[in-house]
């Protein structure tokens, strides 16, 4: 059997979304499934460097790969009113120039940060970090991502959500692109679209069993939060919306695009459209 890596983050939507393949119950011909679990600014580095053939990545390093990997229609997680959260100690008032955490210089967040606070002062540091460098003042401020959204200190407050910034820049009320997956073109174009087939197998056999499957992962410590926690956390990023990408979704990561070219962040335009796996094939060869 060939042995395929998935890696993705350790927050619990994509642990949700990957582990009805852990538990054997979507499994794909021929194929022994493994996984790795890093924080996202590792995972898109590794996508830069071509670690792994399949990846979990933040929507906004995308333009970045395009023509080594090709995005997956499956796995995502959006925003819809809400999203990362720009935090401060309670009480301070930020400066024009305040020092800033975030959790990469790849992320959705950031790049839409960097747009919105042009004079703020960036250091980056792993997502588990940023909360405590905030309330030891190591940093003015950080923004916060994946779980945490829920369980921060209560001796912050946000001082802007990351949604609110989106809307304005965005122009429309669009769901917001936090994070995917990210396949290796080099592959054989019918494994490509196995690969697919079978992740979002998975991503609906989570979602259709997910009572059990939540339980099973705060049974394992699988997870870093409470099960309340979790059943509100997965509503948010491993919803039904995470199964595959609509047209809504195409039309927000389109503008997240445009608006890294408008920016500067990219050196082409981009339409996501233009790099997804052509399921046409198979479709074309069955009929």
């Amino acid at each position: 059997m060939k042995k395929t890596v998935i890696a993705h983050s350790p927050d619990a939507d994509d642990i949700f979304m990957y582990y009805a393949i852990k538990f054997g119950w979507v499994d794909m011909k021929e194929t022994l499934f493994e996984n790795v679990a890093k924080d996202i600014q590792t995972l898109n580095e590794d996508a830069i460097n071509g670690v792994y053939d399949i990846v979990a990545i933040s929507f906004a390093l995308y333009p970045h790969i395009k023509s080594e990997y090709a995005p997956l229609r499956t796995a995502v997680s959006f925003g819809e009113g809400y999203g990362p959260k720009l935090i401060k100690r309670k009480g301070e008032k930020l400066k024009k120039n305040f020092k800033v955490a975030l959790s990469g210089k790849h992320t959705t967040n950031a790049m839409l940060f960097r747009i919105a606070y042009p004079d703020a002062r960036i250091t980056y540091m792993n997502f588990l970090e940023i909360e405590q460098a905030v309330l030891d003042g190591e940093v003015h401020a950080g923004v916060l991502i994946h779980e945490s959204i829920l369980t921060y200190n209560t001796e912050l407050e946000v001082e802007r959500e990351m949604w609110d910034i989106w809307q304005e820049l965005a122009g429309e009320n669009l769901p917001l692109p936090l994070g995917g997956m990210a396949i290796r073109r080099s592959l054989p174009l019918t494994k490509a679209i196995a690969y697919e087939e079978t992740l979002t197998k998975a991503v609906q056999v989570a979602r259709d069993h997910k009572e059990r499957l939540s339980k099973m992962l705060i049974e394992r410590d699988l997870v870093r939060i409470d099960a309340q926690t979790l059943d509100k956390y997965l509503e948010l990023y491993a919803n039904d919306e995470s199964i595959s990408l609509s047209p809504l979704q195409y039309r927000a990561i389109n503008k997240l695009f445009e608006l890294g070219y408008k920016y500067g962040f990219y050196d082409e335009p981009v339409k996501v459209e233009d790099y997804l796996i052509p399921t046409e094939y198979i479709e074309q060869r069955r009929g």
